[in-house]
């Protein structure tokens, strides 16, 4: 799913995996029942399967998971991944007020 958005750099971490472009957008860590994780999304996506939310500043927010099976990994799973994606992209950052 990471790769289908395009070309991303991964780092591996003591306790988890960070997957990275021009900041870091997912981060997961491998557990006996699956996976968990967070995305970094550009506002505030209410969903039951996030276990947590977290607010760093109006346009980045972590957005924590857990997979379980096989079938978390679905397409509203998918769009989390291309959403955080274009943030670690910094596509969501209004940059035409950026200094010259």
């Amino acid at each position: 799913m990471v790769k289908a958005c395009g070309s991303v750099t991964v780092l591996p971490e003591k306790s988890r995996i960070a997957v990275h472009v021009r900041m870091s957008f997912m981060v997961v860590s491998v557990q006996q029942t699956g996976l968990r994780g967070h995305f970094v999304l550009a506002s505030v996506c209410p969903h039951p399967r996030f276990l947590r939310i977290q607010t760093f500043s109006p346009k980045n927010h972590l957005h924590e998971f857990r997979v379980s099976k096989l079938s978390d990994l679905d397409a509203t799973f998918a769009s989390w991944v291309s959403q955080a994606y274009e943030v670690g992209c910094q596509r969501h950052l209004d940059l035409t007020c950026a200094p010259k």
